[in-house]
């Protein structure tokens, strides 16, 4: 463009129309006397020598779990000689957790190991850790490496076709999991497991096309260790009187008997696993923070429907408000409830609605009936919603225990023999 400026400016009787011409000999003089370009050389590997991961973005792929879009990402594990692949859904973002889980969950479907693992430069795992935690996750990937009997490599920052045989099948992995998502005629999954079953059913269906040289790559990779190593990070975490705890730039709710508690998290890519002293809590999906930096929010709101009972009005405002309803129903009959009734009443009664689903376990079906509301244009009724779903007479278990009589026991009494035969068949 300089070159092209110049010249309608040297010579104004030049037209725009002589740009495409100027570019093509520019193209051409280039080819002859430009400087030298970065040759890319095809390598051809020996079977059982190299395994190779990386991770995709995977939202274009339009996924929805539970009517929500999932932002994920893909982990993604390939023998460059063979062909075999594996592929895991990551939730919480490119993490020494992720890679650890997946690259073990690919190893031990396959079988064995290769002699070396090449990943990219792991800079968004490295991203916002200091330098001992960045030691401590370098000293953690060499030593997963190590214990399968691997040589960990790495690309250079940058140079993504070092790592091409991954890189280049993201793009065939994923055309595939969108042709596939169109012949199953919906992108929507119930939950992530579902997705997850989905994306393995697919990855098995194209290890198949290569099974007999994957079957010759098997025979020669190194044996598996006899068990695998920790996929997890242990953090220590206290729950305050938000009613949850901060983990990770993400807010996680708990119940508030737990508040005041110092817990034992064990950090998984997909979910976190909590412990009260050596007592297994429960387990948490993992979340992640907002892409602008804004701190991402994991709430169940049946760990706050009773503080929320006690104070309604504090829905208003609630910084977790979106995240605390459990599906979209939920969400649009509290708007509507703000236009239609005045804050104070809107809140006790949508409040009202999430008790009534906790309480009677009909988060789904009310929520169904929430839409045919709305739909018709009408607000939710609470005095007729709860006679809707309060618990069926007839579905309570008629329990009918009688009573032993004392006079049975004086029988025994009055005849030892039997007594002793008592004792005896109770021994």
């Amino acid at each position: 463009m300089t070159i092209f400026e110049e010249l309608l400016r040297r010579h104004p009787e030049l037209t725009a129309s002589v740009r495409r011409t100027l570019e093509r000999r520019v193209r051409r003089w280039r080819a002859v006397h430009g400087p030298e370009q970065e040759v890319i050389f095809a390598q051809r590997q020996p079977p059982g020598r190299m395994g190779l991961s990386d991770f995709t973005a995977a939202n274009d792929l339009g996924i929805i779990v539970a009517g929500e879009p999932l932002p994920h990402l893909l982990y993604h594990f390939r023998l460059p000689y063979s062909g075999f692949e594996h592929a895991d859904v990551v939730l919480g973002g490119e993490s020494f957790s992720a890679l650890s889980s997946g690259l073990q969950q690919a190893l031990w479907t396959l079988g064995g190991a290769p002699e070396e693992h090449r990943t990219d430069s792991l800079s968004a795992a490295f991203r916002n850790l200091d330098q001992a935690a960045q030691e401590d996750l370098t000293q953690r990937y060499q030593q997963l490496c190590q214990h399968y009997r691997m040589r960990p490599t790495r690309n250079n920052p940058g140079v993504a076709h070092e790592n091409g045989s991954v890189e280049s099948a993201h793009g065939h992995l994923k055309r595939a999991l969108d042709q596939a998502l169109l012949l199953r005629g919906s992108r929507q999954f119930d939950d992530p497991h579902a997705y997850r079953r989905f994306l393995a059913e697919l990855v098995a269906r194209r290890n198949a096309r290569h099974r007999a040289r994957i079957d010759a790559e098997r025979a020669v990779l190194q044996p598996l260790p006899e068990h695998r190593v920790q996929d997890f990070e242990i953090e220590r975490v206290r729950v305050t009187s938000h009613g949850g705890f901060t983990l990770r730039k993400v807010f996680y709710s708990l119940p508030s008997r737990l508040i005041g508690h110092s817990l034992r998290v064990h950090l998984f890519a997909d979910r976190l696993q909590l412990f009260l002293g050596a007592s297994a809590l429960m387990t948490l999906p993992r979340g992640k923070p907002h892409a602008d930096g804004r701190r991402g929010h994991v709430v169940n709101y049946h760990h706050l429907i009773h503080a929320l009972r006690r104070k309604p009005m504090a829905l208003l405002h609630l910084v977790y408000r979106d995240q605390l309803f459990p599906r979209h129903a939920y969400r649009r009959t509290f708007d509507a409830l703000l236009d239609a009734l005045d804050e104070r009443h809107a809140c006790r009664r949508m409040v009202g609605l999430l008790a009534l689903a906790h309480d009677q376990g009909c988060e789904a079906a009310l929520a169904e009936h929430l839409e045919h509301l709305l739909a018709a244009g009408r607000l939710p009724d609470p005095a007729a919603l709860r006679q809707r779903f309060r618990p069926a007479a007839a579905a309570l278990p008629q329990v009918s225990i009688r009573a032993g009589s004392l006079a049975d026991y004086d029988q025994l009494l009055d005849h030892p023999d039997q007594l002793g035969a008592c004792q005896a068949g109770a021994a």
